[in-house]
């Protein structure tokens, strides 16, 4: 169960189980809820039961976030000017208990439609954690302590989220022409906990498999790499806390190498873990450019459309 825990924030920036982790980590979620921020364009994705509503939205360092979802959506944010084609689908962090959906959801995504990619956000299914925002900020403190609290983060993808993730993908795919976008060029990326369900979409998708990768500050640990894997990027700071906890900084792209798939490893000399679009003072800012650079080599961003 340390896995996760070591893989993913919580609620991103309230997660710190070391000395290192909690000196990259802020002070966490807030006690207070907030009203929902409107989500234009959202799409439900289908799920096997119906479920009540009991979303819960509030401030994670002052950006907007949420946990408890039970419906998966699908917020597209499409180019307003000339567009590529190509379509990513970005799943936020959060330890599959929390989403940081402004920072590592809606940022990104306006920054990939502003360069002519299609963006689609993911609000994938979350475990269940205390309706109430003050006991779930105390008991999220005293799971970082190690305490029994009544939730705990997975070992693994969750099946829900793995399930959201594969649905979004088909999603996408079947409405292209309506988006605007290449069904042959459609990827999936994720920070944190949406980098753990990257590399679980990439390992389970067979036919429905993306286009191309991209974990962001992932889980560096070896992944079992299928024979129609797609090309991947990955980007992590050295000092980032899931380095050592894998044991090494290239256990991940070694797995993806020795399978005879391409991948492109960036490795910053520093920025923690959690910076979403990157710290404006350090190297980290750079890797929205370098990975749409890396998206154009690899062809994928092939003409206006």
């Amino acid at each position: 169960m340390r896995t996760l825990a070591l893989i993913c924030g919580v609620a991103l920036s309230a997660l710190a189980l070391s000395p290192a982790a909690e000196a990259q980590q802020g002070p966490g979620p807030s006690r207070e809820t907030i009203v929902a921020p409107w989500q234009p364009g959202s799409i439900a994705l289908p799920i096997s039961a119906a479920v009540a509503e009991r979303e819960i939205w509030h401030l994670d360092n002052g950006a907007a976030a949420v946990r408890n979802v039970a419906r998966p959506t699908l917020t597209p944010f499409l180019p307003v000017g000339p567009a590529s084609g190509a379509a990513v689908i970005i799943a936020p962090g959060g330890g599959f208990l929390g989403l940081a959906m402004e920072k590592e959801g809606w940022d990104v995504a306006r920054w990939f439609a502003n360069h002519g990619i299609a963006a689609f956000v993911l609000k994938y299914r979350l475990l269940p954690t205390p309706p109430s925002q003050p006991a779930f900020a105390d008991k999220l403190m005293r799971m970082i302590k190690g305490e029994n609290v009544g939730f705990a983060l997975p070992a693994d993808t969750p099946p829900e989220a793995l399930a959201d993730g594969l649905a979004a993908l088909r999603h996408v795919r079947a409405h292209a022409a309506e988006f605007g976008v290449d069904p042959a060029r459609i990827g999936f990326m994720g920070f944190s906990a949406g980098g753990f369900l990257t590399r679980s979409v990439v390992e389970n998708a067979g036919a429905d498999m993306p286009a191309f990768a991209a974990p962001i500050y992932p889980n560096m640990k070896p992944m079992k790499v299928p024979d129609n894997a797609p090309p991947m990027f990955v980007a992590i700071a050295a000092d980032d806390f899931l380095i050592p906890m894998a044991g090494g900084d290239t256990a991940l792209p070694d797995s993806y190498r020795k399978a005879g798939k391409s991948i492109e490893f960036h490795l910053f000399e520093s920025g923690g873990h959690g910076y979403g679009l990157g710290k404006p003072a350090g190297t980290t800012s750079q890797w929205p450019a370098l990975m749409l650079r890396w998206l154009e080599v690899k062809g994928l961003l092939k003409g206006d459309k």
